[in-house]
């Protein structure tokens, strides 16, 4: 006959109390969150059944469900992620404005600083990863064509015989 395993959790503050018992023994341990209590309860039931794979009975507040409903809240709630910060708008041209605008206004204590700074803002590309030359957007007198692309030719191509 299989016996089960109970694992019981218990919410102490920040953290969870977890007590394993079966086979005549009980083990005990603790953890900072639900999904880290859960890990250690394996941990435990490793302890009692080594080289087996016992059932578990999963309890909070003597609850399977309640357990289930925690644990499963927990592992599909996404962590808070900070807001994306939005460039200026106009390609190229208008960031690199924007970053002499913000350079003019805080002046750096020196330009030894002010290296060290861009290399923390901006990780180098290795030079496979470069592009040949700055990419700046279209200027406005340029006419749009459509159906050309960039840096096709106005002219069509000579028919071929």
């Amino acid at each position: 006959m299989v016996e089960t395993i109970t694992a019981t959790y218990k919410h102490d503050n920040d953290d969870w109390t977890i007590t394993v018992s079966g086979r005549g023994k009980e083990l005990t341990g603790k953890a900072p969150g639900i999904i880290a209590a859960r890990d250690r309860a394996d941990q435990l039931v490793e302890k009692l059944a080594p080289n087996e794979r016992p059932t578990v009975v999963h309890l909070l507040n003597g609850n399977a469900l309640e357990f289930t409903s925690a644990y499963m809240a927990a592992r599909l709630t996404l962590p808070e992620i900070e807001p994306l910060e939005i460039p200026p708008s106009g390609g190229a041209k208008a960031a690199k404005d924007a970053s002499a605008e913000a350079s003019k206004a805080e002046p750096p204590a020196s330009a030894a600083a002010a290296a060290e700074k861009d290399k923390a803002a901006k990780p180098a590309l290795p030079p496979s990863k470069q592009l040949p030359k700055e990419v700046e957007d279209r200027k406005p007198e340029e006419p749009n064509r459509p159906g050309v692309t960039a840096g096709a030719s106005a002219t069509p191509p000579v028919a071929r015989a």
